[in-house]
């Protein structure tokens, strides 16, 4: 779908995409990170709300999204961890779909490309 012509759309893959790379680099994150990241993306609430939630200005709840969205999108580019997970997972569903259709050979060679490629993003 073109995200020109909905921008709702963008608007809401940001929120999953921010949701995701926090599943994976939530531990760099401060605790009131979390919480503002948790409350915008999870539980859908606006600028104000978690304002008035955390005790902290619109203006800071704003400055933070903007800061933490910005360390999970540098972090994800830096380190992929994410879109490694991702690309693990579909070869894997690759791999079971070859087994589910009886294609032993087609399934080895699968997770054979599927490793070689992980072992080179480890040791470039």
């Amino acid at each position: 779908m073109d995200t020109a012509s909905n921008p709702s759309q963008s608007f809401l893959e940001r929120r999953i995409e921010l949701t995701y790379l926090t599943a994976f680099y939530a531990g760099v994150l401060t605790e009131k990170q979390q919480t503002v990241l948790d409350l915008y993306c999870s539980e859908d609430m606006s600028l104000g709300e978690i304002a008035r939630e955390t005790g902290i200005s619109r203006q800071a709840v704003y400055n933070m999204l903007l800061r933490t969205a910005e360390k999970l999108f540098h972090l994800e580019a830096s380190l992929g961890m994410a879109s490694r997970f991702q690309r693990m997972q579909d070869g894997m569903a690759e791999c079971i779909a070859a087994i589910d259709r009886g294609e032993t050979q087609t399934a080895r060679s699968l997770l054979t490309a599927l490793m070689q490629s992980d072992l080179q993003e480890d040791h470039p």
